[in-house]
């Protein structure tokens, strides 16, 4: 393919909107283009590297019996009714109405569409197991859309249900979309690790997400370097500390009429954060739920939201809503008498002694607060993990870093199957609701995340078996004839061959053609210079800083090694 004749839009600036990395070089090489926040076209160099992950997404999915299908992508709002999520999933799902009135969504994900269409086609034990699986785009109305295509408003997605007559079934289902999963991000050259998650809105019994650790991502992985263990920050227990035991001293009310936060009152009373006990308010789709905390810790809102049974809304109370429940300004909330539908009380707090706390008094803390003698509430682990917390398996110290999450697998059980009366007939000919799997992976999220662990300053390192192309030829003086004779038969040799290859001929300094070339993140370049006098062209690895001498007929031998390298056929 000769590059003259194809659209190329590289840009030696960075796109002022662009934060990350990959938002940056997916614009600078013309991999895509902003249409509107958070929707993006994929240009030729960028739909290439698309089409070639779902090729590995579908071999891998094709391995493991998987069987593929295309639902539509404008979901009639019955489907959801019927499921209970027409109004749980939230204002990020894109609703609308036909000419009739009738109300639809644009699909934020499939659960009721296959579960319905397993309800009709499936009336056997006999057909099972099964797993069907498509690659299509999803619609969600993000609040903020960020960092390009991490977190869009419109993605591809490949997303896989099983169905199972049994959880022993569905957990062979499960470790057949693991290993695929494995196989993957493997071949799409991600170095990922798999770490128990939280299944939030889509439920079920289980979940695990496949992260990859990077600086810009959104999640926070908790991991040991001692054993297996990891998991998203959502779903990590934290090892509660344990207290030394105190007499319980009496209950005073302190003036602290300058002291709101927990470093203001370290200084106020000399001493450190894990004698307070912080008391957060929260609204839960119209109800206020206090939850209470060790003054060094963290809220993980994600437990107390699965503590109360899940929520539409779910957000930091405002302070008109804190004054109600207080009868104090933010800073000075306590237990003690809170007007609150719920109070949740972290296990480290319900096992501390003395400490101190809001007194629901503008101004005023209580000292020597014990729990139970002086306030009740429900108890759970309701922290966020940290560095350095134990453990739950081997209680050596966790590590937590930031992480990319690029597939969730979930054992949905009969969540759908029984709200939505999806069953079959077992052998004794009762009916049973299925038993169902939901297997995602975010296809322009994989590509973005590749980037982000595969760049330099000068642009793309792409895995080879996911390029746009895998050779670029450039023949350094379009004005030499020589040069552009041997560069075309190099390059009609190789596609010949059956490689995807560039020919630069366009009519531009081989130093403007070299910046393309890394900025777009060609896997091998062959460049045909004054060499060519000799019978030698230059041959470098995008990977490597090294120009490597060769004859032509050597150029050939050496694209075929790293084929051979990367485990890929000719």
């Amino acid at each position: 393919m000769k590059l003259s004749k194809m659209l190329v839009g590289t840009l030696r600036e960075t796109p002022a909107e662009a934060e990350i990395i990959s938002h940056q070089l997916m614009l600078r090489a013309g991999m895509m283009r902003k249409m509107a926040s958070g929707i993006y076209n994929f240009m030729p160099f960028g739909l290439r590297v698309i089409k070639k992950i779902e090729d590995i997404v579908r071999e891998e999915m094709d391995n493991a019996g998987a069987q593929e299908f295309l639902a539509s992508a404008v979901l009639p709002s019955e489907l959801w009714k019927e499921s209970g999520r027409w109004e749980v999933f939230g204002p990020e799902m894109f609703k609308l109405k036909d000419r009739n009135e009738r109300e639809f969504c644009l699909g934020p994900t499939h659960e009721e569409v296959f579960t319905d269409i397993a309800r009709n086609e499936i009336k056997s034990y006999k057909q099972l197991p099964l797993n069907l699986y498509q690659i299509q785009t999803k619609y969600r109305d993000e609040r903020r859309p960020r960092f390009g295509v991490m977190r869009s408003r419109e993605f591809v997605m490949k997303d896989a249900y099983s169905f199972d007559k049994d959880n022993e079934g569905l957990d062979i289902s499960y470790n057949k979309m693991y290993e695929a999963y494995h196989n993957i991000f493997k071949r799409c050259g991600l170095n990922c690790k798999c770490v128990e998650a939280d299944s939030g809105a889509m439920g079920g019994s289980g979940s695990a997400e496949f992260m990859v650790q990077s600086e810009v991502g959104e999640d926070e992985i908790a991991f040991c370097t001692h054993c297996e263990y990891a998991a998203n920050i959502e779903k990590a227990p934290s090892t509660a500390e344990i207290s030394e035991k105190e007499e319980l001293a009496t209950i005073e009310k302190i003036s602290t009429p300058d002291a709101k936060t927990i470093e203001d009152l370290v200084k106020f009373f000399k001493t450190n954060s894990k004698k307070f006990a912080k008391t957060l308010i929260y609204l839960s789709d119209g109800k206020v739920i206090a939850v209470m905390v060790r003054g060094d810790r963290e809220v993980n809102e994600v437990k107390v939201v699965n503590a109360i049974g899940g929520a539409v809304d779910f957000e930091m109370a405002d302070a008109e809503t804190v004054k109600a429940a207080t009868n104090a300004e933010i800073g000075f909330a306590g237990p003690v008498g809170i007007k609150a539908d719920l109070l949740l009380v972290d296990e480290e707090v319900a096992n501390m002694y003395n400490f101190i706390i809001g007194a629901n008094d503008t101004g005023y803390h209580y000292i020597n607060a014990n729990y139970k003698r002086d306030f009740e509430g429900k108890v759970g682990d309701f922290r966020k993990a940290v560095e350095g917390d134990k453990c739950p398996k081997c209680e050596n110290s966790i590590t937590v870093a930031r992480g990319i999450e690029v597939g969730h697998i979930f054992k949905l059980g009969t969540k759908y199957s029984e709200s939505m009366g999806a069953t079959f007939l077992d052998e004794k000919g009762e009916a049973k609701p299925l038993i169902m799997g939901c297997y995602g992976i975010g296809i322009n999220r994989t590509m973005a995340t590749v980037i982000e662990q595969n760049h330099d300053e000068n642009g793309i390192i792409w895995p080879l078996a996911i390029a746009p192309y895998q050779v670029i030829v450039v023949p350094a003086v379009m004005k030499d004839e020589e040069q552009v004779k041997i560069a075309e038969e190099i390059h009609d040799k190789l596609h010949k061959m059956g490689l995807e290859v560039l020919l630069d001929d366009r009519d531009e300094r081989a130093g403007v053609k070299f910046k393309d070339a890394d900025l777009i993140g060609i896997p091998m370049r062959v460049t045909v210079g004054k060499k060519i006098k000799e019978g030698n062209v230059e041959f470098k690895l995008r990977s490597s800083s090294e120009n490597e001498v060769v004859s032509v007929e050597q150029v050939y031998e050496k694209i075929k090694e790293e084929f051979a390298k990367n485990n890929m056929r000719l």
